[in-house]
């Protein structure tokens, strides 16, 4: 959607001038503006005013053009983050975007070899790393490829700290920015093996943010608790609700998800009024019991996305906080974030499903049947497809992934019309609600992750002793069960895979098979395999 800012430096005869807002910077630029003082983000023993952070990144920005003490990025090039969330983070982030380049974080938990897979897809002009990982970074097998592009972000610091921000520029270096460059890149699991990078571009991400915003009343006097890594788009709404409105965010380190006590006096002593987090972590806090240490009494707005939000878990939280605003999220990473959402306006029993809800201003999401029929009755499944300028771009250098599931809409004859494909199947409930009922392929959500079983069963099948293999997900008892053919040992296939995958990624159950049940087609039959669990 078209988003526009009354002038205020240069207004014309009327005294009003308007403008069309195109690229995220101007995020940052209009709320440095306004509340330049105020704090942007937190995370503990750091924060970073949102003047200083504009400044800081407009320095860093300069460099990045002119080459300055740091290689220099060009338009639409990539700047890789091998580094937990920061305070410092953040600035290099917005520094690449000065320069026109993009940003993607590379999840640092991964095996080395997956890790390295996604930096020679991205081929980023820069590597941004820390003391923590730079060891790590350089002791990846084939990294010496890039050596020379890895720079440790404590020298970034050092070097911006006693320089100026070229204005002159910066503004060149604005003349050549359009509204689709590229603003990051998440990868996600892939089937072939290699990860798949979603593109998403300024237009979407202002699209989104200014609607999201609107829709929950987020301004200003808000504190937002980040939960989500930066590699993950969850972590998007945080930034970028803060950065648009002026709220402050404070960066939850992820080793407090591991320690409840730390976790509620962080978000207690801060006075956290939002938060936008992964089922999984809102599950963490009412399992282990966290509010009956400590509520956060000033929350008033909670959101949760990523998979089935467990009713009994939710009640957990509405004993605690019952006068808070619930919000069902949903969406795929490669629409920007969400595309419905549901405000919970009652009860639901232990055994119902939560409704996605409807719509964001300015998205179109529909069904379609296997026929391409758009379906409208209640109670008959259909995929869930999304249309607007939400979508991303496609996925970093494959176009054969892009075309299959960012196509044309079959029932629109008229005019072009480009969809995104979620692979999610959804029915409508008889009072119209939509609701997600399942995964119409093998890609699934597992511990907040999306996960492509192909991706387990390639890394299975890389092994010297595994012959064949074939993943499911038991989504009753939320396990991951591998079925594999071959003279390993089940225990060595699993610690093989340890050093292939993540930990979410990570068999619960591993089962060898002499043989595999094929069915008529010469393909492995998956249903009866799901006998044997």
């Amino acid at each position: 959607m078209a988003v526009f800012y009354k002038e205020k430096l240069t207004p014309d005869a009327s005294g009003v001038r308007f403008y069309l807002m195109d690229n995220i910077l101007e995020y940052l630029e209009n709320t440095a503006a306004l509340y330049g003082d105020k704090t942007a983000f937190i995370y503990p023993g750091m924060d970073i005013s949102f003047g200083v952070l504009d400044r800081k990144a407009r320095i860093l920005g300069s460099m990045l053009i002119s080459g300055d003490h740091i290689l220099p990025v060009r338009t639409g090039e990539a700047v890789a983050f091998y580094m937990e969330k920061n305070v410092e983070a953040l600035v290099c982030m917005f520094g690449t975007v000065y320069a026109n380049g993009f940003y993607s974080f590379i999840d640092v938990r991964q095996p080395s070899d997956r890790a390295f897979k996604v930096l020679s897809l991205l081929d980023p002009a820069l590597i941004i790393t820390d003391d923590e990982n730079e060891e790590a970074l350089r002791a990846m097998a084939g990294i010496d490829i890039m050596s020379s592009r890895i720079v440790n972000i404590n020298n970034i610091m050092s070097t911006i700290s006693d320089k100026a921000p070229d204005d002159a520029a910066l503004q060149d270096r604005r003349r050549e920015f359009y509204d689709t460059l590229p603003l990051y890149v998440n990868f996600t699991s892939g089937s072939t093996g290699t990860p798949k990078g979603v593109v998403v571009g300024h237009r979407s991400v202002i699209d989104f943010i200014t609607v999201f915003t609107d829709t929950f009343g987020i301004d200003s006097s808000d504190t937002l608790a980040n939960q989500a890594p930066f590699d993950f788009d969850v972590s998007v709404k945080d930034i970028y609700s803060g950065i648009f409105t002026g709220a402050t965010v404070c960066l939850i380190p992820r080793p407090y998800f591991t320690n409840p006590t730390v976790l509620m006096d962080y978000i207690c002593d801060n006075d956290v009024t939002t938060v936008i987090w992964a089922v999984s972590a809102m599950c963490f806090v009412s399992i282990m019991n966290a509010l009956d240490y400590r509520t956060p009494e000033k929350l008033d707005k909670i959101m949760f996305s990523g998979e089935i939000m467990p009713v009994k878990q939710l009640n957990k939280w509405k004993k605690y906080l019952p006068f808070a605003t619930y919000v069902n999220l949903y969406g795929p990473t490669e629409i920007t974030c969400n595309c419905t959402y549901h405000i919970l306006d009652r009860e639901y029993e232990k055994d119902e499903l939560l409704p996605i809800g409807i719509p964001f201003r300015n998205e179109k999401v529909f069904l379609l049947d296997d026929n391409d029929m758009i379906v409208s009755d209640p109670g008959i499944e259909g995929e869930i497809c999304v249309a607007g300028s939400c979508l991303a771009l496609g996925y970093y250098k494959d176009p054969e992934k892009t075309a299959q599931v960012f196509t044309d809409n079959p029932v629109n004859k008229a005019f072009e019309e480009r969809i995104y494909r979620t692979g999610d199947l959804g029915m409508y409930l008889e009072d119209g609600s939509l609701v997600y009922t399942s995964r119409k392929d093998f890609q699934i959500k597992h511990m907040g992750q999306r996960v492509e079983l192909g991706e387990i069963e390639v890394s299975a099948m890389s092994l010297n002793d595994v012959s064949r293999a074939c993943c499911l997900y038991d989504e009753k008892r939320q396990k991951l069960i591998l079925f594999y053919s071959g003279g390993m040992d089940k225990e060595d296939v699993n610690e093989e895979l340890k050093k292939k995958l993540p930990p979410y990624m990570i068999p619960q159950k591993t089962i060898p098979l002499d043989d595999f049940p094929m069915n008529k087609n010469g393909k492995i039959d998956r249903n009866a395999l799901k006998e044997l669990i």
